[in-house]
């Protein structure tokens, strides 16, 4: 990591992180947020992300400092990537592992070109329905806060575009796929929708967010490791 100085941060950077399993991504801009504060003993500066993930995701988050958040954005709006595992032949309320399996379903069915073949269903401009345990908002609630309320929430469909979703791997009811996407898509919903179109059910069991736009994951930094070599430059001056 270039030794960046305080006038740098402030002009505007742009930081790859590598958001960790289980950190909000709130929590992740507060780490840096508390490293550079505390590096060039600042009271104030703005930083922000461009894209939230869920806790349960890992991968590529994009963090902008100073002048650069106003590219935030434009960041926002380009198309990401994400690797992950659909699981088969169950569903959860909130189509991944934040809650409990609620339905099981038959999956003998299932082969591997009917797999294959599914996919091309999702691929091009389609109508997605967010889950129900989403941060958006419907008459100023939160959707996961009247989700856990248990109360019934009719979401309307939007448009996204999936410009690739393939398997990349089927190890027994888990698999593996890489797809490309649209601001605003839910894989989670694609995890719901897809065990739909194959009569059967499944839930997304892991995401990863390798791309935004031309940001790769793989020069991305873990939070801590930013933070430790950020006061590092201090405690070695």
């Amino acid at each position: 990591m270039k030794d960046l100085t305080q006038e740098d941060y402030l002009n505007g950077q742009v930081i790859l992180i590598d958001k960790p399993l289980e950190w909000s991504s709130f929590q992740a801009v507060n780490k840096l947020k508390w490293a550079i504060r505390k590096k060039f003993s600042l009271k104030k500066f703005k930083i922000g992300h461009a894209g939230t993930l869920d806790p349960l995701a890992t991968g590529l988050l994009i963090i902008c400092t100073g002048k650069f958040t106003k590219k935030i954005t434009e960041y926002q709006g380009q198309e990401k990537e994400y690797t992950g595992v659909f699981t088969l032949g169950s569903t959860t309320a909130s189509y991944d592992l934040e809650t409990e399996v609620n339905e099981t379903f038959a999956t003998d069915h299932i082969t591997p070109d009917l797999l294959n073949t599914t996919t091309q269903q999702f691929i091009g401009d389609i109508d997605q329905a967010p889950p129900v345990f989403s941060a958006l908002k419907q008459d100023g609630k939160r959707l996961y806060e009247l989700a856990r309320e248990g109360k019934t929430v009719d979401i309307p469909k939007r448009k996204v575009n999936v410009s690739a979703f393939e398997i990349t791997d089927i190890d027994g009811l888990n698999i593996h796929f890489r797809i490309a996407c649209s601001k605003g898509t839910y894989i989670r919903s694609i995890a719901h929708d897809f065990g739909k179109a194959l009569n059967s059910g499944a839930h997304l069991t892991a995401l990863r967010r390798t791309k935004i736009g031309d940001f790769n994951v793989d020069i991305a930094q873990d939070p801590l490791v930013f933070a430790d070599i950020l006061l590092g430059f201090e405690n070695n001056s």
